[in-house]
């Protein structure tokens, strides 16, 4: 699969998505016990394309690789990515990659009444109450998270 990247920042690399070509994994439909280890069946049952799994709107989704740790409670860690939907209305409760005064950031989305609030989901870092001073931009809602162990 082809990535482009779109954007490069100090905190945050975006890149977009195509989704003109297949790429089909093997899939074990059984799954891995992560507790005891079970019998394994001796095949695999299906294949798996990391579009058709993650990519529902084409057009609106892009990727972006994360620089940081202030959403590591919510499992987003320095160099996972994210598979980001820009068609989706965010909404409280959604982690989303938002462009405040001029940076990127992600953050969960809290709404009361009329504020906005973006919380980190790291106890080091201050929640940002948004007002009427800042520029607020959207940028997506998240929708995926690839791990990134190494």
């Amino acid at each position: 699969m082809k990535v482009i990247e779109l954007h490069s920042g100090p905190k945050m690399e975006f890149f977009g998505v195509d989704t003109s070509t297949a790429m089909p994994l093997p899939y074990f439909a059984g799954g891995v016990s992560a507790g005891f280890p079970s019998p394994a069946d001796d095949f695999l049952e299906d294949n798996l394309d990391f579009n058709k799994q993650f990519i529902k709107n084409p057009s609106s989704t892009f990727y972006v690789r994360v620089k940081g740790n202030s959403m590591i409670d919510a499992g987003i860690s320095d160099k996972d990515i994210l598979v980001v939907d820009r068609s989706l209305d965010p909404k409280t409760g959604d982690i989303a990659v938002c462009f405040l005064d001029g940076e990127f950031t992600v953050k969960h989305i809290l709404i009361e009444k009329e504020i906005v609030w973006l919380v980190p989901k790291n106890d080091e870092f201050e929640p940002i109450k948004v007002t009427a001073e800042n520029e607020l931009t959207i940028w997506g809602v998240v929708i995926n998270v690839i791990k990134s162990f190494r």
